[in-house]
């Protein structure tokens, strides 16, 4: 499913319109990533939490040349699954 696909989804369940539902959808994953810039969680009851992490700097290797390099440390989204979302 693509976001188009998603908005007419969420259109048909909630009776809005493509228009005011793709809105909605942009509100929501602009005020996700607000939230993580701000280094909080956003946890949705029954759905799954978003949070930011810190991976740690590391070695890794470029298989290009199989030269060592160094990979700077960097915060990444993490999603962790709810019990809601079990498939």
């Amino acid at each position: 499913m693509n976001k188009a696909e998603l908005i007419s989804a969420i259109a048909e369940k909630t009776g809005l319109t493509k228009v005011d539902a793709g809105k909605a959808l942009e509100a929501m994953m602009e005020t996700t990533v607000e939230t993580l810039k701000k280094g909080e969680k956003l946890t949705l009851i029954g759905f799954g939490t978003f949070a930011v992490v810190e991976r740690a700097a590391r070695k890794g290797r470029n298989p290009r040349t199989n030269k060592t390099i160094k990979i700077p440390a960097k915060k990444v989204a993490k999603f962790k699954a709810g019990a809601g979302l079990a498939l």
